[in-house]
């Protein structure tokens, strides 16, 4: 493993008459070089970094810098001038972790002393300085390993704050070996927790966790959970379900509009309510569109049903004793990679990176759920799904038609220490913020002054003040 601490500071790109007063005008604004996106009322969001490579998970230090994991680079470390709202001026980037095969997963210890983020293959745990903006000289340590796959390769990590000491790592399974799936000691389609809290007596090489026999299963039977989440409340643990692609059913192709994407509920650490259901991928699947599903007699929506009726009928894929249903269902082929609660428990924040293999394109969006803070579970039930009160819109992209290539695509999310919610588009290279306004009305995606917006409620309303800046005259290459 390399490890770097190398700075690179990127040039403000402010002329001097563009530095005004905080609150009233935003000294730099970027734009999107597509379609200006579309955001909820009552929202406000802009774009503040951009020119990375493939950003992907998102973390904040505890000073208040904000980690992200470029898959295929490292992880890297950026520090911001707050002018308030979602004016964040870029103030300076470090190269924290020089390693190209970190591709996606990140998770800061409660301590703020540790970081951990995965490969294909592994999970490593790097001694980390906030105030140095560092990490320490020794080689990484492995803390699990024996993850690999030639497809779905990435490796979603979350630090419970339920349990503390506990790492829950997610691992999917590459098309083509999902018979694999079926067996529990194959590690595949999986959510296991690891305890790390004797890492005291740890070296890299005697207290390496294998994921395929190893830690505890909180589910399995789960194709890809890129998203992972712990109430904030209950300390209920809810994961995202990218599922399958190019499904038949009795042979016959109803890939276009199923199966559902999940929602599932793994249960609270340290209660054994849920640990170890299988959640039924590879046999069985969620209803999302119902009339296109042949044979669809005695399901509904959120209800699982089988690929082949000969081999596995929709009454056991149905049998709460042998499978899990998802909590809610969404849209196929939206691919959920990122779930993240607000500081109270009321509402679940999505990131869908969108559709590679519809003929509409579906998804490219961040949007929200609904949850009863209390209970710690969706207000809506599966049988909602399709309600437009199961799940709120708050960015979107204004025509999919032109996805995925000249759109933005969600990938991590992240709230800050003000609350603000910062998200990652990785095809773009991008880190946008989104804020909650007074403003009931139209909400807004700040553009510089001028900025031939694509919304007009965009051209004509700028939010918490009327921006007078210019747009940043460029960063530096990030090196």
């Amino acid at each position: 493993m390399k490890k770097t601490t190398r700075t690179a500071a990127f040039a403000a790109g402010l002329s001097a008459s563009a530095v005004v007063a905080q609150g009233t005008t935003c000294p730099s604004i970027l734009t999107p070089n597509y379609n200006t996106p579309t955001v909820a009322a009552g929202w406000q969001a802009q774009l503040v970094v951009g020119g990375l490579i493939k950003p992907r998970s998102l973390e904040f230090d505890d000073t208040g810098a904000l980690m992200v994991v470029e898959s295929g680079k490292g992880v890297t470390r950026h520090t911001f001038i707050d002018n308030g709202g979602t004016c964040l001026t870029l103030e300076k980037s470090d190269i924290l972790i020089d390693e190209p095969s970190l591709n996606h997963g990140l998770a800061i210890d409660p301590n703020g002393r540790i970081i951990y983020a995965s490969s294909a293959e592994s999970v490593y745990r790097y001694e980390f300085n906030a105030r140095t903006s560092s990490v320490g000289s020794n080689p990484p340590l492995v803390l699990v390993n024996k993850m690999s796959n030639n497809d779905l390769v990435t490796r979603t990590l979350l630090m419970s704050k339920k349990q503390r000491g506990t790492l829950l790592v997610s691992r999917g399974v590459p098309d083509g070996d999902e018979l694999r799936a079926e067996t529990l000691s194959n590690g595949l389609s999986q959510i296991r927790a690891f305890d790390l809290s004797n890492l005291t007596a740890r070296t890299s090489t005697a207290y390496t966790y294998n994921f395929n026999t190893e830690g505890q299963v909180l589910g399995w039977g789960l194709r890809n959970s890129v998203g992972m989440a712990e109430h904030p409340v209950t300390g209920g643990v809810f994961a995202v379900e990218n599922s399958m692609d190019g499904v038949t059913r009795n042979g016959q192709d109803i890939h276009e509009n199923n199966p559902a994407e999940e929602l599932n509920y793994l249960g609270v650490l340290g209660q054994s309510e849920f640990a170890g259901k299988n959640y039924g991928f590879p046999s069985c699947f969620a209803v999302w569109e119902l009339d296109e599903i042949p044979e669809n007699e005695g399901l509904k929506v959120g209800d699982q049903f089988g690929v082949d009726e000969d081999q596995i009928t929709d009454e056991v894929c149905n049998d709460e004793s042998k499978y899990e249903k998802p909590r809610l269902v969404m849209p196929a082929h939206w691919a959920p990679l990122d779930i993240k609660f607000d500081d109270k428990g009321e509402m679940a924040y999505i990131s869908f990176h969108g559709s590679f293999n519809k003929k509409s394109p579906a998804g490219y969006r961040v949007s929200a759920i609904p949850f009863d803070s209390a209970k710690g579970q969706p207000k809506a039930s599966v049988a909602d799904s399709h309600s437009p009160d199961a799940m709120i819109d708050i960015m979107t992209n204004p025509d999919n038609t032109v996805c995925p290539g000249n759109c933005f695509r969600p990938a991590g999310l992240a709230f800050d220490s003000a609350g603000r919610l910062w998200m990652s588009s990785d095809t773009t290279g991008e880190i946008f913020v989104l804020t909650k306004t007074d403003d009931a009305g139209a909400g807004v995606f700040v553009l510089p002054e001028g900025h031939k917006g694509t919304n007009a409620a965009q051209k004509l309303n700028l939010g918490w003040g009327m921006y007078a800046g210019l747009v940043v005259a460029g960063f530096l290459a990030l090196f």
